[in-house]
This record gives structure tokens, sequence and C-alpha cells, in this order.
């Protein structure tokens, strides 16, 4: 075999080594395309869990509920005391609106009804049973049918209705005023109830983080939000008292009016008109 035919052997021998090459190569690169297909299915069980994990963070760990439970002795009492303080003073709001209410409109009923009638006695029966209007007018009444004995006898018959009178009217006025003097003293210290509560929360508060050793704000704004619900609480129990307290005020004034005019009217007639 001559040299031409030995390198025209070699020649097509290598032609046929590369053209076998080239599809195993090919084949060697889109071989690992099918396992990176299955790697975007992973992050599916991360998305499930979002919402749960969201759930989880919504919850706040600050609240009244959490000063309530993580509190001591004193917070709670605190708390407690202004509870108390809340309730006694709506109580009481709406329970002198109602005698006010009554009272104004037994007024209303004895313009109606005793100044028609023929006598003093006479209009007295006509009044509501239990009508501070009735009580004044049967003081009165009594007053100026029963002037005896022997240290009533020193004292003139006008004087004598006069004091019974404004005894009755006194007595009345003291009945319309029990109860604000709660409202009173509810107004003025429930703001520094509740600012001690927050005093007493920061300082424990304080404590607890000096204790861990950790000050980030993590630690600081929870137990010290906490504290300051306790201000804000006394401010929410000292506000309604304090205008219910002038409210009923005002209303006792305008009410009292009337009950001062029917007894100087009754004082007049009872002296110089017809019992």
């Amino acid at each position: 075999m001559s040299l031409i035919q030995l390198m025209r052997a070699a020649v097509l021998a290598v032609v046929a080594t590369v053209s076998m090459a080239a599809p195993l190569a090919a084949f060697a690169q889109a071989d690992p395309a099918p396992a990176v297909t299955p790697t975007p299915a992973t992050p599916a069980p991360a998305a499930a869990e979002s919402p749960t994990a969201a759930a989880h963070a919504v919850e706040n760990p600050y609240g009244l509920g959490a000063l309530w439970a993580q509190g001591d002795f004193v917070a709670k009492g605190t708390l407690m005391i202004m509870v108390i303080m809340s309730i006694g003073s709506w109580c009481i709001i709406f329970t002198k609106l109602f005698e006010q209410q009554k009272l104004m409109n037994a007024a209303n009923a004895a313009g109606k009804s005793f100044w028609k009638a023929g006598t003093v006695r006479a209009g007295t029966d006509a009044l509501h049973s239990g009508s501070a209007f009735r009580y004044i007018a049967e003081q009165g009444l009594t007053a100026s049918e029963h002037h005896e004995g022997t240290l009533v006898e020193q004292i003139d018959l006008h004087t004598w209705v006069t004091m019974s009178i404004q005894r009755a009217v006194d007595k009345v006025q003291s009945r319309l005023q029990d109860g604000l003097a709660f409202l009173a003293t509810v107004g003025s210290t429930a703001p520094f109830v509740g600012l001690f509560g927050t005093v007493w929360g920061i300082y424990h508060a304080l404590t607890a983080i000096g204790i861990s050793g950790q000050a980030s704000i993590d630690k600081v704004a929870g137990p010290v939000g906490e504290a300051l619900i306790m201000t804000a609480i006394g401010l929410a129990v000292a506000v309604p008292a304090v205008m219910g307290y002038n409210w009923l005020i005002r209303r006792n004034k305008r009410a009292m009016e009337r009950v001062r005019n029917f007894s100087g009217d009754l004082h007049n007639v009872l002296i110089a008109g017809k019992r």
C-alpha cells in the first residue's frame, strides 16, 4: 500500500471519529436539562405555609390581654380600681338623670294640679305619692297646723313655717346631690391612678430589660406600650366623670329653681292665703 493510500485511510478514520463524537456531545449537553426542571417545585411548600406564618405575624403580643396576663397584683389591682370607678360613674350618671327627670315631671304635675285645688290639703292629696313637691307641701302644712309645744311656742308661726319648708327644700337638694361627690373624686383622681399604673409598669419593664441585657426596640416598645395603656384607661375613666358631673350640676340648678319657686309660693299661701 502506498503512502498516499495510508494518509487517505487516516483522514477517513479521523472524520468518522469526529462524526460519531458530535451526537454524543449534543446528547451530553441536552441530558442535564431534564434534571433541572423539578427544582422549581421545591418552593411550593414554602408558599403554602405563608398564610400560617402571616397569621402568626398579625397576632399582637402586646396589648390589654398581655398586660393582664403578665402584670403583677399591683397592676391588676390598679386596673380593677379604674374599672370600678368607671362602672360607678356611669351608674351614678344614669341614676341621677332618672331622678332629675322624675323631679321635673313632678314639677309639671304640681303646676297643673296643685295650684288649681281649692285648699292646700286638697292640692297635696292630688300630688303623686313620693313626689318631692308633695313632701314639701306636707311639711309646710304640718308646720302650719301643729304649732304647739313648749319650745316651739316661743317661735312665731311665720318663722316656724319658713324653717319647716326650708328644711324640706334642703333635704330635696341633698338628695339630688347624692353621688356627685363620687363623680368629682373619680374625675380628679382617675388620671393619677392610671399614671401610677404606668409608672409601675415601666419600672417592671425596665427591670426585666436590665436583667435580660437586651435593649433592642422590640424588647423596650412592648412593655412600655403596655404600661402606657394604664394612662389611657385613666383618662377614659376621668373624662366621662367630669363631663357627667358638670352636666348634672346644671340640671340640678334648673330643678332646684322649680322647687324653690314652689316652696316660696306655698309659704305665702300657708301664711296669708287659704289653707
